[in-house]
């Protein structure tokens, strides 16, 4: 039977590494985890973390929520009876000021991060129109009642490396620190050359408008 990595052997994994089991240090390995995995979310843009979700932009509505574990958009783009219409991102005061008015409508042209849980769309839609959003989100998280993701599945190394990295201020080893890091760096070029040979350019929405 092959070896998977579950949450419970990921814990059990990180007391090997660190040679620790005592209760001061076992009750802190929940919180390395969530920081290991808010690490990957940042850092590890590939196609475990890419999500695709269908929206409606509505009429004169600018202010849009984001995704539950949103992280990082893609692209946003409008269903036309053209075809498809690729949103540019641009910065909230760019945004604003382009269309300053909120209660004009017209087709949508850009779209901003308003704030961390909310979008902005401009000119304000003037009809309802069809919408595709591609973001970077955090896994679910893993728990004792959510004993495996993505990460467990095709990047538990990296997952591993990332937990001991946050482990250490807590063990107070920084001599180590280095060890793990050249691990998590070399686990997590891997991931990310491996999904640049799938990947289209990340950035072909960001040309100008």
């Amino acid at each position: 039977m092959s070896e998977a990595l579950t949450y419970d052997s990921l814990v059990s994994d990180i007391q090997t590494y660190a040679e620790r089991d005592d209760l001061p240090f076992t009750t802190q390995i929940p919180r390395f985890i969530m920081l290991a995995e808010n690490r990957l979310a940042s850092e590890a843009h590939g196609l475990g973390f890419l999500r695709i979700a269908s929206l409606t932009l509505t009429a004169n509505s600018p202010t849009y929520e984001k995704p539950a574990r949103w992280r990082e958009t893609k692209h946003l783009s409008i269903t036309l009876s053209t075809g498809v219409k690729f949103l540019f991102s641009r910065g909230y005061q760019y945004c604003k000021m382009y269309w300053p008015d909120s209660t004009s409508t017209s087709e949508p042209k850009y779209y901003a991060d308003y704030d961390y849980t909310h979008y902005l769309v401009v000119p304000t839609p003037n009809v309802n129109y069809s919408a595709e959003m591609a973001y970077y989100e955090r896994p679910e998280p893993l728990s004792d009642v959510n004993q495996t993701n993505w990460t467990t599945q095709y990047a538990p190394q990296l997952l591993l490396y990332a937990c001991l990295l946050e482990a250490q201020p807590f063990l107070k080893m920084p001599e180590r620190i280095a060890e793990f890091q050249s691990m998590y760096d070399r686990s997590l070029q891997a991931l990310m050359a491996e999904d640049m040979k799938r990947m289209s350019d990340a950035s072909s929405n960001r040309g100008e408008g």
